[in-house]
């Protein structure tokens, strides 16, 4: 299986990935996972204000085989949800990497982002499993 893989963003050991734009951060979950997820039919997302704290449970994705939780990959309080994943939760299968995002968080440690794998180094993790 061929996975996409983007450059520009980083990505957890739980498939999360984050794009840092300024002082906020773009979160989603990787190809690799939505692909093994499968047909995505449900996405809970935390509301605006709550606070996600690095390694922690803070969504749940159902799909058609299972509901997994998606684990935040860097600390802040949410500031947007892709209120478009309510009326067409495929697309986090379609295009995780654009409109399939899940959560905007304001950063409170940028320097979180920095434990995060780059796109090399998440191939590597991925090839292994």
């Amino acid at each position: 299986m061929e996975y996409r893989f983007d450059d520009k963003v980083r990505y957890s050991k739980t498939h999360e990935w984050v794009r840092v734009e300024g002082g906020e951060a773009v979160i989603g979950i990787s190809d690799y996972a939505q692909n093994k997820l499968s047909d995505v039919v449900f996405v809970e997302l935390p509301g605006a204000g709550k606070e996600l704290r690095a390694g922690t449970a803070c969504m749940v994705i159902e799909s058609v085989k299972a509901a997994e939780e998606v684990f935040a990959p860097v600390s802040g309080a949410v500031i947007a949800r892709n209120e478009k994943l309510e009326k067409a939760p495929e697309l986090v299968n379609k295009d995780p990497f654009g409109d399939g995002w899940l959560v905007k968080v304001k950063l409170s440690d940028p320097r979180e982002v920095d434990s995060l794998m780059d796109a090399a180094a998440y191939r590597k993790l991925v090839e292994t499993l």
